[in-house]
C-alpha cells in the first residue's frame, strides 16, 4: 500500500473524531469499559470524497472463513483493500508473495491503556516460497518490508470502517527491527496492531513469528499519512 501503487479517488481522508465510549466511574476515576462494542452498519462514503474508499473496490477471497469480532463486511473491505493495492496483478511488484498471504483473523477491542478507546488487530499467515529468499537460502530483508508495509496497513483499515473514517493513506515511514532469520517453508504469522488514528497521522505496529517455533522474526512500527491531492490546472 505505498504512495506508488495508489492511484484512485481524489481528496484528502476525513478528520477522525477521537471519542472514546468508555465511560468513567468519578468515584473511582478509573475507565469502566464496556464488554461489547457496537456493530456499524456499512459504511456509505458518497457524501465525502476520499483517497481510496474500499467499498470502491472489487472482491477478493472468502470473508467467511476469517475468524474475529468484527462484521464479516469488515473483513471482506480488509481484504479487497490488501489485494488491490497490496498485491495488484501479475506485473506488480511482490504480487507472487502478496498473492498468497492469507488474513486468518480480524479483530476489534478496547484498550485499558488507552482508557476505552478501541484498537483493531490483523492476523495473516504466509508460507515462505523460494520467491521471497535470499542468495543464502534465508528469508530477504526486503520481502519482509513488503509484508509489513502491507500487513501493518491493514488493521488502520479495519479500524477507519468500524468508526466510519477512512484508514486508508500512504507509507510514511518504517522502523524495522530484524531479529532471526527464516527459512523456506517456515510459517509467517503476522500480527498487526493499530495505535493511532488522527486527522491526517495513523500508526500501527506489527510482529512477524515463525509460527511453528514461536521465534521472533521480525517486528516494526508503520506510520501512514491522508495525503493531499493537488490539482494541477
Amino acid at each position: 500500500m505505498s504512495s506508488r501503487s495508489i492511484h484512485q479517488a481524489s481528496a484528502v481522508g476525513p478528520h477522525v473524531e477521537r471519542h472514546s465510549s468508555a465511560h468513567v466511574d468519578h468515584r473511582q476515576r478509573t475507565p469502566v469499559l464496556s464488554p461489547v462494542f457496537p456493530t456499524p452498519s456499512p459504511p456509505i462514503l458518497g457524501n465525502t470524497q476520499f483517497w481510496v474508499d474500499p467499498a470502491s473496490l472489487p472482491n477478493s477471497g472468502d470473508a467467511s472463513e476469517i475468524a474475529g469480532n468484527v462484521p464479516e463486511y469488515v473483513k471482506q473491505l480488509n481484504n479487497n483493500t490488501f489485494a488491490s493495492y497490496g498485491v495488484g496483478d501479475e506485473e506488480c511488484f511482490g504480487y507472487r508473495v502478496g498473492r498468497v498471504v492469507k488474513f486468518v483473523e480480524v479483530n476489534m477491542q478496547r484498550s485499558e491503556e488507552k482508557r476505552g478507546r478501541m484498537e483493531a488487530t490483523t492476523v495473516a499467515e504466509v508460507r515462505v516460497s523460494k520467491a521471497m529468499l535470499n542468495g543464502a537460502g534465508m528469508l530477504h530483508g526486503g520481502c519482509i518490508a513488503y509484508l509489513i508495509d502491507n500487513c501493518c496497513s491493514t488493521p488502520l483499515v479495519v479500524l477507519g470502517l468500524m468508526q466510519k473514517a477512512n484508514g486508508v493513506g500512504v507509507t510514511q515511514a518504517m522502523n524495522i527491527f530484524f531479529h532471526s532469520p527464516a527459512s523456506m517453508g517456515a510459517c509467517l504469522r503476522i500480527m498487526s496492531t493499530s495505535v493511532t488514528m488522527g486527522s491526517r497521522i495513523m500508526t500501527s505496529r506489527c510482529e512477524i513469528f515463525d509460527k511453528d517455533t514461536g521465534r521472533a522474526i521480525a517486528s516494526a512500527f508503520l506510520n501512514k499519512m491522508q495525503p493531499t491531492i493537488q490539482s494541477r490546472l
